[in-house]
């Protein structure tokens, strides 16, 4: 059986190995795959942002980054972690890209295919810290894995928080109260009274489906949080 081994490798060295020896022979699941990549500009600032956060657990302070699955499409219920990397990737994207991230989600991202007039330095400078403080504030929802862990709900999270990045179009641009005042009366509990018909589906139990995915439902989150006025942005603020 033909092996190759190793000593000594940085951890983004051995991202990328297993990267590019898996997705070039092998198949694996796109999810794992894509965690890998460290070619990947959203990839490399998702893993980023996760070790910025510390969340307390029983009295105890944990990284955030324990709490993201990597290898997974979906979190199970018995799954000690909390949210998918792919999912957190979403809400990266989207914060760098707007809307037009929502088309990228399943896409490797490129230094030199940021938005005009910013490079990487910049666009890592100011999203890490950005989103690293967001998740802190909301972590409690994280941890209960209210509907703010679906890739959808990320997905629109982060356009709107786009509309806050010095590279917005600034005819919709916000200021981070503003940002903070639409996301205040938010209702994140995974119920259809908030969230069917918005990022999910109700069946007949009542019981909510998140599967319709980024690209389907991030608009629509994203429309909710920056349109309170609308029935959706009503709806998911309990109104």
């Amino acid at each position: 059986m033909p092996f190759e081994l190793y000593v000594d490798l940085s951890v983004a060295d051995a991202r990328q190995i297993f990267y590019d020896r898996n997705v070039q022979g092998v198949a694996v699941a796109k999810n794992l795959a894509m965690s890998m990549d460290q070619r990947d500009f959203a990839t490399r600032l998702s893993h980023r942002v996760a070790d910025a956060v510390k969340v307390e657990i029983d009295d105890r302070t944990v990284s955030f980054a324990k709490l993201v699955n990597a290898s997974k499409r979906q979190v199970g219920r018995t799954d000690p972690e909390v949210i998918t990397l792919s999912a957190l990737r979403a809400l990266v994207i989207t914060t760098i890209y707007g809307r037009g991230g929502l088309s990228r989600s399943a896409e490797t991202v490129h230094e030199d295919e940021l938005p005009a007039g910013t490079d990487a330095q910049q666009v890592e400078a100011y999203v890490q810290p950005l989103l690293a403080g967001l998740i802190s504030d909301h972590s409690a929802h994280f941890l209960a894995r209210s509907a703010l862990t679906a890739p959808a709900v990320l997905a629109g999270l982060g356009i709107a928080v786009h509309h806050t990045t010095p590279w917005a179009e600034p005819s919709n641009a916000l200021g981070s109260d503003q940002l903070n005042r639409l996301l205040s009366g938010v209702r994140w509990e995974r119920d259809a009274r908030y969230w069917d018909g918005v990022a999910a589906k109700a069946g007949a139990s009542g019981r909510l489906n998140f599967s319709g995915g980024v690209k389907d439902s991030g608009g629509r989150v994203a429309d909710a949080i920056l349109y309170p006025g609308t029935e959706a942005g009503r709806r998911i603020r309990g109104q």
